[in-house]
């Protein structure tokens, strides 16, 4: 049931990057058209929008890659046979990216914190509209992960009673 919740959690941030990805295209194609050919005045909010739409689409992109199991994970030796192994192997790996998760979650609140007190140039938004960004990536990040690793100590499990 948590494992179904967090799925469609996950589709939720994918239909959610898509759109941000979709909204990029405004303020990039205004900073083109005015670079270029002169068509409308150069609007220096523009280049502020989406440098903050970027942060966040990056920010979910990767929460989305911890869900999929795609991103933190680099294999340097081959998978291991045996299935105590392949938990080690597996967990190890899972407790870094929850290591990592922990550091953003916790050292995120003090960074967001600080974008609370500025202001973004051109358009005067609180900078905490990006920062905020790194500790709900975290927070993710650890969910994700914490049920990953439940996942594979299941597995361990289920495979231990299986060969007994």
């Amino acid at each position: 049931m948590i494992g179904r919740f967090l799925d469609r959690l996950c589709d939720g941030l994918r239909v959610l990057l898509g759109l941000l990805i979709a909204a990029l295209a405004i303020p990039v194609g205004m900073q083109v058209l005015a670079r270029y050919t002169g068509v409308i005045p150069v609007f220096l909010w523009t280049e502020e929008l989406a440098t903050f739409i970027f942060v966040w689409a990056v920010m979910i992109g990767a929460m989305i890659a911890v869900w999929d199991g795609t991103h933190f994970d680099v294999r340097v030796i081959p998978d291991a046979k045996r299935p105590f192994l392949k938990l080690l192997q597996d967990g190890f790996v899972l407790l870094m990216i929850l290591a990592f998760a922990l550091i953003f979650a916790w050292y995120g609140v003090e960074y967001a914190e600080f974008g609370y007190i500025q202001n973004s140039t051109m358009m005067r938004a609180n900078m905490m509209i990006t920062y905020i960004s790194v500790p709900i990536a975290g927070v993710l990040w650890t969910v994700f992960t914490g049920y990953r690793l439940y996942e594979a100590v299941q597995t361990y499990k289920n495979t231990k009673k299986a060969a007994a």
